[in-house]
């Protein structure tokens, strides 16, 4: 794959940025908790998404497709988002990214069985590889740990099958709709929905001046600034080569997690790891053993 020196750095950026998300939540909810670092996120984001969505997008279509906006914004950031912030409470950063990277790997199978559309051989090898390594990730991390450690990991697990489900959902419902406005409406629309929650579960206790920047950071750099990139090198690159950031991000969030967290990188993280990314690889055709034996010669 070939990217221009731009879009290179573009993709290397971006998956900074996603990758450093992990460390913030952390940050962010050990002081304020799950569902108000989640509602925090999201109303800064949408806040400084707003101002896109008035003056760049058909307002008139964002009103008429309010209510999958709305369902698309609690399952791409709401809910997502507010379970990882309780994972990353109970394990640690690097495991969290790993398992988010399983997310393509939920769409391709949400993709199956709602939309129909039957994989070919290699995408159900990736789809069998990749989950045969989540559950193998997943095991090795509960048994070694504590129920706390076993939520979290479902946690995680619900969190990527929210974002199989938002995938599916934006196919189905929100054709024709630009990138950016489902971007920015739904985010303002899971700002909205979680305001009362966010509200709800707002600690007792004042957080620090640091939980309060990783909040900003989070909303403004990891989610806004975030969004925007990704679909600029969706407009530039295609859905298909910006969507291998999916690759970097584990790598970027367990360097944060060691050198900032002192996180240990196991060996069954590592590679389990590499077998769910392989998985991934396959079942999003990024990489195509077919065409590859149909150039092989021969004899």
């Amino acid at each position: 794959m070939k990217f221009h020196r731009s879009l290179s750095a573009d993709f290397l950026l971006l998956a900074a940025a996603w990758g450093s998300s992990f460390l913030f939540m952390r940050l962010g909810a050990l002081e304020f908790g799950a569902w108000s670092t989640a509602g925090l996120r999201i109303v800064i984001a949408a806040l400084a998404m707003l101002p896109l969505l008035l003056l760049r997008c058909d307002l008139q279509l964002v009103r008429r497709k309010a209510v999958p906006l709305l369902l698309i914004g609690m399952l791409n950031t709401g809910i997502p988002f507010a379970l990882y912030c309780y994972a990353l409470q109970h394990i640690s950063t690097g495991l969290t990214s790993i398992l988010n990277a399983s997310s393509p790997l939920f769409g391709a199978l949400v993709a199956w069985i709602w939309l129909r559309e039957a994989p070919s051989r290699w995408r159900l090898l990736g789809l069998a590889l990749g989950f045969v390594g989540i559950t193998l990730l997943s095991w090795n991390k509960v048994s070694a740990g504590s129920e706390q450690t076993g939520w979290a990991v479902l946690a995680c697990l619900g969190a990527t099958l929210c974002y199989g489900i938002a995938a599916s959902c934006t196919r189905k419902y929100l054709e024709g709709v630009p990138p950016l406005a489902i971007a920015s409406a739904s985010l303002i629309g899971a700002a909205l929905l979680l305001a009362l929650p966010t509200a709800w579960y707002w600690p007792t206790r004042s957080p620090g001046l640091t939980a309060w920047g990783a909040l900003i950071v989070l909303g403004l750099v990891c989610t806004a600034w975030a969004y925007i990139l990704f679909y600029r090198l969706i407009a530039q690159a295609g859905p298909a080569k910006a969507l291998t950031v999916t690759f970097m991000v584990p790598l970027f969030a367990l360097l944060y997690g060691a050198l900032l967290l002192g996180e240990p990188i196991t060996p069954a993280m590592v590679g389990y790891g590499l077998v769910i990314l392989l998985g991934v690889a396959l079942s999003t055709e990024f990489i195509q053993p077919e065409r590859w034996l149909r150039r092989q010669p021969r004899p």
